[in-house]
């Protein structure tokens, strides 16, 4: 048995290929990127949440490798990707060596990342799902040119900067989001990612903490 980390990851060709190839689905059916960067913003808030709330160092190292993993199999199919890319994740971290206890947290915080089909039922779980919907970015948008019709593309391409915060003496778990209105109205933040929001709500609640939510300065969670 192997410790894994991120670090031996991201030094596995194979792994990046499958991040690589992920990516490039998603790219090719018109998709937000789900590649690299994506991959390393998720795995580096999961392990924060979990760090700041003091949890052991390696649940904070599983809960970095669920992030940097948990959108692996949209190099299958886009359509239930979270159990696609629990499986393969599962046959990469055990060809690495990973103990079977531990590949089976990643796994199961994969396979319920996301909103309206998992159950958060362990802290590697609400910190990954916690991480994954607060990544909104322009640079998350591949093109301006369907910024009109998209409003996926068009909410992320108005997010000029998104922060989570956590704040382990009163409990809060905080996404703070700019969002240029010339771009897109606050309402259609929501209008799409209303689901996204409760399930952070509970996750957080979850690890004992309440969520909070900021656009342009003003609470609305």
């Amino acid at each position: 048995m192997s410790v894994v980390t991120v670090h031996h990851l991201k030094q596995s060709p194979k792994v990046m290929h499958y991040i690589q190839q992920a990516d490039r689905y998603l790219e090719r059916i018109g998709y937000t990127e789900h590649g690299l960067r994506h991959g390393q913003i998720v795995s580096s808030l999961a392990g924060k949440i979990l760090r700041k709330l003091n949890y052991s160092r390696r649940r904070v190292e599983l809960a970095a490798i669920a992030g940097l993993l948990h959108d692996i199999g949209n190099l299958i199919n886009r359509q239930e990707h979270p159990i696609s890319s629990a499986l393969l994740a599962k046959g990469l971290l055990e060809e690495l060596g990973m103990p079977d206890a531990e590949v089976l947290d990643v796994v199961m915080a994969i396979g319920n990342h996301e909103e309206g089909q998992g159950e958060v039922t362990d802290e590697v779980t609400a910190a990954l799902l916690l991480a994954d919907k607060a990544d909104v970015h322009r640079s998350r948008v591949r093109t301006r040119k369907y910024l009109s019709v998209d409003i996926h593309d068009r909410v992320n391409f108005a997010a000029t900067k998104a922060t989570l915060q956590v704040n382990p003496k009163e409990r809060i778990i905080t996404l703070r989001l700019t969002i240029d209105t010339a771009i897109s109205q606050v309402m259609e933040y929501f209008e799409i990612f209303l689901s996204r929001m409760l399930a952070s709500r509970r996750a957080a609640e979850f690890l004992k903490c309440r969520y909070a939510l900021f656009i342009n300065r003003v609470q609305l969670l």
